[in-house]
């Protein structure tokens, strides 16, 4: 990353970062990060780098420093996760940290807040979110998983899918319905479930790209107290929106992007057809190309956060192009790779070509998950001619 416009204190920021990552990032990290065919490494690979930042008290950058974050500026956020992405540090998974704790600070009690913010931060507790179902995934509003009150417990009945690290966590947050005789947004409330209760059942799903990552999680009247409800009953639609904005509002994109086709430009460097290796160059450039845009638009969004005003149409657009970039280079580097892309057949977590494959297979969700790029453009159509 080289920006100009950057303050004396911005740059001095920056020189820190990268000492610190160079310090303290390890090989290991690292070559966890390049293995991985997940977005977010397993925790067992990801949680020693959490614990490093959680000493240098640079964990949560988006938390104020009341709540235990470093109450950094969007700017400085901006900066740390573009270089720490290029330099192949894991991404955090983001469950805990970066959706649970803002939505606890926004609409939690104090109770809550000061129970769980403090070992979300410790890694003492591990979160998974419980959204998607089996019969609504982009459509929200249609979830049958039911809490129905029973005393100061709810009692939970029904099934999460594609509950990314579930196997790994101890605590999942649910959006669940409360009321089926209201609207089907109003009718729904967020609660707190800990996945060590009696009735809960967690069923691994083993992906195409060979990875454990996702699981379907089913709740046979597991009783949940009560002070574990967020927000009033029925909010949990207006929670869910937030927690929306807080998924979209990132600035790891461009820096894990630049990685990823430097990987690329790589592979393609060597392709022994001097014709097949002109045309790959050549796709490659137009990628280029986007990247620099995308990570203009990430330090725009930086910038209008730092001036306190709410990007707009921006946090859709750069989902899209993120999504749509990670697929374009994903299948640069599989043709660069040719025949022996085969390879992720074999599931080798020791072979770059393995998890090159993988990748290509795992990101093809990407123009999917985190609500699907059709979507995206509709509130894109809605912000900006109105309606």
């Amino acid at each position: 990353m080289n920006l100009h416009g950057l303050s004396a204190a911005e740059l001095e920021f920056r020189a820190e970062v990268r000492q610190f990552l160079a310090r303290e990032l390890t090989a290991q990290m690292v070559q966890a990060t390049d293995g991985s065919r997940s977005l977010f490494p397993p925790p067992a690979a990801a949680l020693p780098w959490h614990r490093k930042l959680y000493q240098q008290r640079w964990l949560a950058g988006h938390w104020p420093r009341e709540h235990g974050g470093p109450g950094w500026t969007a700017m400085q956020r901006f900066i740390f996760e573009t270089e720490a992405a290029r330099a192949g540090a894991p991404l955090l998974a983001p469950y805990g940290l970066k959706y649970l704790g803002p939505v606890l600070m926004k609409f939690g009690t104090d109770s809550q807040r000061q129970r769980f913010l403090p070992r979300i931060l410790s890694a003492e507790d591990y979160w998974c979110q419980g959204y998607s179902e089996p019969n609504a995934g982009s459509d929200l509003a249609g979830l049958q998983c039911v809490a129905r009150p029973e005393g100061d417990h709810y009692v939970i009945q029904g099934t999460k899918l594609w509950t990314s690290h579930a196997h790994a966590a101890n605590w999942i947050f649910c959006l669940v319905r409360t009321d089926a005789q209201v609207r089907p947004q109003a009718g729904i409330s967020f609660i707190l479930v800990d996945l060590r209760s009696p009735g809960i059942t967690i069923t691994p799903i083993v992906s195409f790209a060979g990875e454990h990552e996702v699981n379907q999680v089913f709740f046979d009247s597991v009783r949940v107290p009560v002070h574990q409800l967020v927000g009033a009953e029925g909010e949990g639609w207006k929670i869910a929106r937030y927690l929306l904005e807080l998924e979209r509002g990132s600035f790891i994109m461009s820096g894990l992007l630049a990685r990823k086709l430097a990987r690329c430009k790589a592979l393609t460097a060597v392709v022994p057809s001097a014709e097949h290796r002109r045309a790959l160059a050549a796709q490659a450039a137009l990628v280029q190309i986007d990247l620099l845009a995308l990570e203009a638009a990430e330090l725009h969004c930086a910038q209008e956060l730092g001036a306190g005003r709410t990007p707009g149409p921006e946090a859709p657009l750069m989902k899209i192009e993120f999504s749509e970039i990670i697929q374009r280079i994903e299948s640069l580097t599989l043709a660069a790779l040719g025949g022996a892309a085969l390879a992720y057949g074999e599931h080798d977590e020791r072979s770059e070509r393995s998890a090159i494959a993988g990748c290509y297979m795992n990101d093809r969700a990407t123009t999917i998950y985190g609500g699907s790029n059709e979507i995206q453009r509709e509130l894109i159509a809605r912000q900006v001619l109105g309606g």
